[in-house]
């Protein structure tokens, strides 16, 4: 098990995929920020991944965490730490993009095999992938992902590993 910590006040919800969220069940952002406060999905202090898994009402976690608020510049910023206690290893994510979206192979079911022959279960693995907000192009309270013309499109975003 992996200890996680996005340093993330809010996120996204999207619609039909568990707490926080709204009744639909189209899967769409609902174009508003909301706390995590007091949720299953504050995660701004390490926890073991699995138990927070546990603690989930839907099939895990697939959210776009809120980094920045709307109208930030876009400075790189600490988007999330993770350790692995057994190994030691840490992966530490800065981005200077507003959101960060983390998955945890909710839909692997063992049939896909990899290194070694080992097949990849669900919540086997996880991804943070630093993007804008979803649905953001039709969500004017939300950061621009509109690209001008004549404008330069340019974003950071560093994976560091170490040791503890």
């Amino acid at each position: 098990m992996a200890v996680i910590k996005p340093g993330a006040p809010g996120l996204t919800p999207v619609a039909g995929s568990g707490a926080l969220e709204g009744s639909g069940s189209n899967g769409l952002a609902e174009g508003r920020l909301r706390a995590v406060e007091g949720s299953p999905f504050d995660l701004r202090k390490p926890d073991l991944i699995g138990s927070l898994l546990r603690s989930l009402p839907g099939p895990g976690f697939d959210h776009n965490f809120c980094l920045a608020s709307p109208g930030d510049a876009w400075a790189l910023r600490h988007a999330a730490r993770v350790c692995h206690p057994g190994s030691g290893r840490v992966l530490e994510v800065s981005t200077s993009q507003p959101g960060v979206q983390f998955y945890t192979a909710n839909f692997l079911d063992g049939s896909v095999v990899g290194k070694g022959g080992r097949r990849y279960a669900k919540h086997s693995s996880f991804c943070l992938e630093t993007q804008n907000w979803p649905d953001a192009v039709n969500q004017p309270s939300f950061p621009s992902c509109l690209l001008r013309p004549g404008e330069e499109y340019l974003h950071e975003t560093t994976f560091s590993f170490s040791t503890v």
